[in-house]
């Protein structure tokens, strides 16, 4: 048994070496590390912490985005005895300073991000992004491979310090931001952590001989590693069954969906909220298709079906997510019968954990295979719990942390027997099964002397169509309190009709008879998407003591981000300011404020509706679903695999090469610039003719010609795909069939000129992945002239997120032959031009990448 968290480090990352443990996003791409090379960053990581003269005991704080360079520097600390303090990447630089100074840090670990939010004077920083071990300088252009670290194999010894690390020696303080309380630091020990691995690694054991039919269980992670709960799913429990970790920031449901069925993610762990906005995308999107009423009445038809047949009833929608996915992991928070149920009765497992920073998370979970429907689980062995006469759960065990952070370091969690008190209300069935019941505090004890539990509440609002989410609080009134209900509702929802019928489900004593509509599409929340009940509070009690008052809630995040992106104040004021020449947003912040909208509102946005809002109000009149359009481009990831592969190669060969050599037998200049590069690259080129692609690839040597898609216009391709409905039967077909061998010969994908361009440059990340090179014209269009058009900046925006090297190309001779109206050329009178490939400094502004690299096409 380890006896500190640094020997189970060492032991489960070695046997599990050469396996891939994370990846995560790196612009449009996926950076992937194995166990081994996590090791070797925490190696590097922890002699650096010893270089610098930072020992066991000192602080070192660790503020970013979840990444495997920050479980590196996690593992690299807990091997020296160093204390961690993880802020959540979101915390304000003010709060993590003041943590900083509270706990009197060594060091910053950070995100390059938030390294300038640091104050001049303060501890050294270390930038996370430099953990990884430095891409190495050649020219084999795969700028995301990472270097084998020296014998990261099974039985390689690490170099690490020498340091006597217990049970009782202290790992981490962690400092929770709950949602109506100040901060405070939690400080855990080895032994605390320990305490709920174990119990996970006996129960796991008896599955792994099952567990190879499917290995790696791919966990997608959505829980910030700063909370001890995604530490659990994200660092400690994966590595015993040799899982790989996904990370990702975005938490639009049609990103999480993708992320789930591209890489193959067996389980997503993650908050209610987020399984609630998965649900409502499924909805909205049967509702467009016009398939609700089917589905509802399959879905009643379902109830008590065994899990395979409900697979097959609602194949469509697994589908979406792949088969290899079967499991939601969620806490934080209680997740509603509603969800629940939906989920399982499309035959998901969605597992239900319980437990607080102060008693290191676990306390209960349910079993993957025997959940016990609306608890949140069965509690661990190694603890005890109890249910104090009001109702407090109250917890003991070697869970619970030693103390809280303090000046003299020695203020308790835990009352004389060793008791701590949750502050939640909860209930035990007779089969162990524990059940959340809300917050002590947050209970409403009426006139009557009768309390009122805001979750009940909240479940028999969230059954009327018409609520999208919903807070119940309690509102003082003549000395009593008084339930409140505070919604947001869908489109012209009555209030008043939504309340009456959801007390129609309550007793007498429960039902609502104060309520307010919340005036924002969401409400505001923590990190670990709870809402801030005190911000929701504030703003209810002022329209309910103050009737009348025509209140917006304070901090619109709409134009909060707006203000945040452009570096102005955007009030309710200048409402109708003009997003460009008022605000003076660029393509490129058009771009960020959609892509910062869909993560905060968990939508999707059109790009269409988005490009034609010009004020902001405009903006918020489309979050209103007020204008409402949308267009559809498709991807198929076919084209990528074999066999298709094989039978573009021969089509090269036997019919793309032999008849542009025929047309007009191009003369290659350059070819030596690219002796040693084996790619992927970024090919850009000038635009004449619909035959230019061809010209470049023939270009090519076969190395890159063998493996490159093209990108070409959206709006056509997709017109192929799908024909417009005056067209013939005989035109659809042909269209069909034009559509389907440029797709799978030329491999081509859609680029729009319009909207649309963000999956169209993910999906470019996703052909790099598998070492395609990718082939673009910037201008976006033939020329007419002669001369290069301007390259539009998304060809930076490209550069920028593929992080490959960039081959400028170049045709000439070409727009000659077009201009006198020929059809063919003598032999070398076209020539197609390479230049050298060019590589851009990470983080280069992307309308600076677009200038040099039309400079570097018109200079060949």
């Amino acid at each position: 048994m380890a006896q500190s968290l640094a020997q189970f480090f060492l032991a489960n990352f070695q046997a599990h070496g050469d396996e891939r443990a994370y990846g995560q996003r790196h612009g449009y791409r996926m950076e992937w590390f194995t166990y081994g090379q996590v090791l070797e960053m925490a190696s590097r990581f922890s002699g650096e912490l010893e270089t610098r003269g930072i020992g066991k005991g000192d602080r070192v704080m660790l503020w970013g985005e979840n990444c495997a360079e920050w479980v590196a520097a996690f593992f690299g600390c807990a091997m020296c005895g160093v204390m961690i303090v993880p802020m959540d990447d979101g915390a304000a630089a003010d709060f993590a300073g003041r943590v900083s100074r509270q706990v009197e840090s060594r060091l910053w670990v950070c995100s390059r991000r938030h390294a300038t939010d640091i104050i001049a004077g303060a501890a050294p920083v270390v930038v996370l992004e430099e953990i990884k071990p430095p891409v190495p300088s050649t020219s084999s252009g795969q700028a995301l491979s990472l270097p084998n670290a020296p014998g990261q194999g099974r039985g390689t010894r690490f170099a690490f310090p020498d340091v006597a690390i217990g049970r009782d020696d202290t790992l981490q303080i962690v400092f929770t931001s709950g949602t109506t309380a100040e901060p405070k630091g939690v400080v855990i020990t080895h032994g605390n952590v320990l305490a709920n691995i174990d119990p996970l690694e006996g129960a796991i054991q008896p599955y792994l001989k099952y567990e190879r039919w499917v290995h790696p269980v791919r966990f997608l992670n959505l829980l910030p590693l700063s909370h001890v709960f995604g530490q659990f799913l994200g660092m400690f429990l994966p590595p015993l069954l040799g899982g790989t970790v996904i990370f990702q920031e975005e938490l639009k449901p049609s990103e999480i969906v993708n992320t789930i069925r591209r890489e193959r993610v067996s389980v997503l762990v993650s908050v209610p909220r987020v399984l609630q906005s998965l649900k409502q995308k499924i909805e909205r999107d049967l509702e467009d298709g016009g398939k609700m009423e089917n589905f509802r009445r399959r879905f009643r038809a379902s109830e008590g079906k065994h899990f395979l047949l409900r697979w097959g009833i609602f194949r469509a929608i697994r589908r979406q997510f792949g088969w290899k996915f079967w499991a939601f992991i969620c806490g934080g928070a209680a997740l509603d019968a509603e969800t629940e149920q939906f989920w399982d009765r499309l035959g998901y497992a969605a597992i239900q954990g319980y437990g607080l920073t102060e008693t290191t998370s676990l306390i209960s979970v349910n079993h993957p295979f025997k959940l016990g429907k609306g608890s949140i689980g069965k509690v661990l062995s190694g603890r005890e719990v109890k249910i104090a006469e009001d109702g407090e759960i109250l917890i003991r065990g070697s869970g619970v942390a030693s103390g809280y952070w303090g000046a003299d370091r020695t203020e308790g969690v835990a009352d004389d027997q060793g008791w701590y008190r949750t502050g939640d209300v909860g209930a035990l069935d007779d089969a162990g099964n524990l059940y959340f019941k809300g917050r002590k505090k947050e209970v409403i004890v009426t006139s009557a002397g009768l309390n009122i539990y805001p979750e009940d509440l909240q479940a028999a609002l969230r059954r009327q169509p018409e609520v999208k989410d919903c807070v119940v609080l309690g509102i003082e009134r003549g000395g009593n309190a008084e339930p409140c209900a505070v919604m947001i509702l869908r489109d012209q929802a009555k209030a008043e009709e939504v309340v009456e019928h959801a007390n129609q489900s309550l007793a007498e004593f429960q039902r609502m008879r104060m309520w307010v509509r919340w005036p924002q599409e969401d409400f505001p929340r923590t990190s670990t998407q709870k809402p801030r009940r005190n911000v929701i509070a504030e703003f209810a009690a002022r329209q309910i003591l103050r009737p009348g008052t025509k209140e917006v809630a304070n901090n619109d995040p709409v134009r909060e981000l707006i203000g945040r992106i452009t570096g102005r104040s955007v009030t309710a004021a200048n409402a109708e300011a003009r997003l460009d020449s008022d605000l003076g947003l660029s393509s490129l912040d058009r771009v960020e404020l959609i892509s910062a909208l869909e993560d905060r509102y968990q939508v999707e946005l059109s790009e269409t509706s988005f490009s034609a809002a010009r004020t902001v109000g405009d903006v918020e009149k489309m979050l209103r679903g007020e204008v409402k359009q949308r267009v559809e481009f498709h991807y198929p990831r076919w084209v990528l695999r074999w066999p298709v592969t094989w039978v573009r190669w021969l089509a090269q060969h036997l019919l793309t090469m032999p008849a542009l050599m025929l047309l007009g037998w191009p003369r290659i200049e350059g070819r030596k610039n690219l002796r040693g590069w084996n790619g992927p690259l970024l090919v850009v080129c000038n635009h004449i003719a619909d035959v230019d692609a061809g010209f470049v690839q023939t270009a090519l040597p076969a190395r890159f010609r063998r493996r490159i898609a093209t990108a070409t216009g959206g709006e056509a391709l997709e017109a192929l795909r799908a024909p417009a409905p005056g067209r013939s039967l005989f035109g659809r077909i042909y269209d069909r069939m034009q559509w389907a061998l440029g797709v799978s010969l030329l491999n081509l994908f859609p680029l729009p000129r319009q909207a649309g361009f963000r999956q169209s440059f993910a999906y470019a990340g996703q052909a790099v992945d598998r070492g395609y090179s990718i082939l673009v014209f910037p201008e976006g269009r033939h020329t007419v002239d002669g001369k290069i058009n301007p390259f539009r900046t998304g060809v930076g925006l490209l550069a920028k997120n593929l992080n490959i090297p960039v081959l400028p190309m170049k045709i000439v001779g070409l727009f000659e032959v077009k201009q006198r109206g020929k059809k063919f050329a003598r032999p070398g009178k076209i020539a197609v031009r390479i230049g050298r490939p060019i590589r851009f400094a990470e983080g280069s502004d992307p309308e600076r990448i677009a200038r040099e690299l039309q400079s570097a096409v018109e200079g060949l």
